[in-house]
């Protein structure tokens, strides 16, 4: 199951001897294991014990079993996570193929898992068990979001709070905060306390605007936006608001550069937002609105402001510009 879905399978059917969390997204690993750890276990102290999955290995394992076996204190469960556990398929039949097929029902074995590591494919030590399919799996994707499982975590998450809110304006939180998980829930948080003390039932654009500020790198694509409108009032607009919170004409070039790159880069690439943002190791989000830039401005124009702006870099490096007048030649070369 997705994560969205994982607070209300967890209030559904109560606890789950076995939990695999696995997946890029660091938040969604996060809040999962804390929002398990806090439901059932009364006594971190006594009845909560973690291991780290590289040093299990071979007979290392059984370890790991008889913390899982072993009965709770004070706890409604005792609880064991194990972060980064890859064991091979033969491991498994060896060691854990009895705790996996006969859980013990007073423990919960939750295992943490980033990004995959070869599933199913051969290496030197032997081929990776599929722990997603073995008996007994909770299976929670903690993949990095698109833009509408994030929308929907908004939405969810502002509804169990007793506040409305649609699709653009959980579209709009998103934006700011530039599919970051952990901005987004951060400002999330903020905007149910705003609508609480306001006595608010219904989360609106105006209140967003109101409230969070959109993300730097957000701002850097509302400047792109305006570059490829040729809208010379946003532009020195958006430097300027870019200025006040701590840029420097060296920083927002660089910046410009690194942004120019990423769009033409992502031009270039063929299949989904998800799979060029697994190649790039960016956001789906970027990945996504970096797409719909290309599209503004054409590989050609792209190389040019690219260009451009690397040049501008290159000469105050050398000596023969200022930072400042630097930024001014590559706005003349955009607008003039």
């Amino acid at each position: 199951m997705k994560y969205v879905d994982f607070k209300k399978f967890t209030e559904e059917n109560g606890a789950q001897p076995i939990y695999l969390l696995e997946g890029e997204e660091g938040y969604f690993r996060e809040g999962g294991e804390r929002m398990i750890k806090s439901r059932f276990v009364q006594d971190t102290t006594l009845d909560f014990v973690s291991f780290d999955g590289g040093s299990l290995k071979g007979g290392k394992i059984p370890e790991l079993v008889s913390a899982v076996e072993a009965f709770p204190f004070l706890s409604q469960k005792r609880m064991v996570r194990v972060t980064d556990f890859y064991p091979t398929e033969d491991e498994y039949q060896t060691y854990l193929k009895g705790l996996f097929e006969n859980p013990p029902s007073d423990s919960i074995l939750m295992i943490v898992n980033a990004p995959k590591k070869s599933d199913g494919k051969k290496d030197e030590k032997g081929k990776k068990a599929t722990l997603q399919k073995k008996p007994n799996v909770t299976y929670v994707d903690c993949g990095r979001a698109d833009e509408e499982t994030i929308k929907k975590w908004i939405y969810v998450t502002c509804k169990r709070a007793g506040v409305f809110s649609d699709g653009v304006t959980c579209g709009k939180i998103a934006s700011y905060c530039v599919g970051d998980m952990s901005r987004i829930a951060m400002e999330t948080e903020k905007l149910l306390t705003y609508c609480k003390a306001k006595g608010l039932e219904r989360l609106t654009d105006e209140v967003v605007d109101e409230v969070v500020y959109p993300d730097s790198e957000y701002k850097i694509y509302e400047l792109s936006n305006a570059v490829s409108k040729r809208n010379y009032g946003e532009y020195t607009k958006i430097l300027k608001e870019l200025s006040n919170k701590g840029y420097d004409e060296a920083s927002l070039l660089a910046t410009l550069a690194s942004h120019f790159k990423g769009i033409y880069e992502v031009s270039r690439m063929r299949g989904s937002d998800n799979e060029i943002a697994t190649a790039l190791g960016m956001n789906p989000y970027a990945v996504k609105k970096n797409r719909e830039q290309a599209g503004k401005f054409g590989a050609e124009r792209l190389a040019f402001l690219y260009e451009s702006v690397f040049l501008a870099i290159s000469g105050f490096k050398c000596g023969e510009l200022t930072q400042s007048s630097a930024l001014k030649l590559v706005t003349a070369k955009i607008f003039f």
